[in-house]
């Protein structure tokens, strides 16, 4: 699944293009600084666990959230590592951090590592994180803490997986993990295209086509490619998810076409670092071949 480097003309239009991705160019604008200017934080609730006394808590989804540029326990930092920034992630609090922008038709690239703490109420599980796209105001439409939007999972394991939040949706060629009443679906190219949303069934999530992370600890190389409706995840160079016909999908109702929005890095239980995020502007989805 390596990337090609032959590029193809796709049969997507620019539309309605938003006045930040009109700010890009072809070229790679870094979106990461040392004071974090370029960024939002919205912090959610606070589990029972943490020590941070003046502020309601709850069991980190149900409550009150901490709110808008308001961390108190300093979950999103910079530190500076060889004169760069390197986003610290805490992980203490559920929280996101966004981008003031919206993006539209673009290459995101990141580079990521998992550090070691973990807190509740994920003790016990995975470590986790994610990066919403199209990510859609206002905070705390999920769990009180992240906007509505497509995610990219982030996950010991499932890194590249796809999440529909919040009454979105996107479409993929998948097939069952298994012939169980209650499996999920799985990235294959060659099965038939499913319906994922948040609201409507069959299913919200598509897990990728395999695992390509890197050992806990050393940095992988995360890309996402958006162009028009159509989204692509890339792991480490791998293609592990092809995604299409984003939209917004009420529970009732017609479905509306969906191409741009914020970026938003969320803080879910794990310790996590993220450096070089980078963006730039696409004409045209790249032959990203399998």
């Amino acid at each position: 699944m390596k990337i090609a480097t032959v590029f193809f003309i796709g049969a997507f239009l620019l539309a309605n293009t938003a006045l930040s991705a009109q700010e890009l160019n072809s070229s790679w604008t870094p979106l990461l600084s040392k004071d974090l200017k370029n960024w939002d934080v919205f912090i959610g609730v606070p589990h029972t666990s943490v020590d941070l006394p003046g502020y309601a808590k709850g069991d980190g989804m149900n409550g009150t959230p901490v709110g808008l540029n308001n961390d108190p326990l300093h979950v999103f930092t910079i530190d500076e590592v060889d004169g760069q920034p390197v986003l610290h992630i805490s992980g203490q609090i559920y929280g996101g951090l966004s981008t003031k922008k919206e993006y539209e038709n673009y290459h995101l690239k990141v580079e990521f590592k998992w550090g070691e703490k973990k807190y509740a109420p994920r003790l016990k599980d995975k470590r986790d994180n994610g990066i919403i796209y199209h990510a859609t105001e206002p905070h705390g439409q999920f769990w009180n803490v992240w906007m509505r939007g497509h995610e990219f999972q982030v996950q010991e394991g499932d890194i590249g997986d796809y999440f529909a939040l919040v009454g979105v949706g996107m479409d993929a060629h998948a097939r069952k993990k298994d012939t169980s009443a209650k499996s999920g679906f799985i990235y294959d190219p060659a099965a038939p295209i499913q319906h994922l949303t948040s609201n409507r069934t069959p299913s919200s999530t598509c897990s990728h086509s395999a695992d390509y992370e890197k050992p806990h600890g050393e940095w992988n190389t995360l890309e996402l490619y958006c162009f028009g409706t159509k989204s692509v995840h890339v792991v480490n160079g791998h293609v592990v998810l092809v995604l299409e016909n984003s939209r917004i999908s009420p529970s009732q109702g017609p479905e509306t076409s969906f191409q741009k929005g914020k970026i938003e890095i969320q803080s879910e239980g794990a310790e996590a670092y993220y450096r070089n995020i980078m963006i730039k502007k696409i004409d045209k989805m790249p032959n990203l071949k399998m």
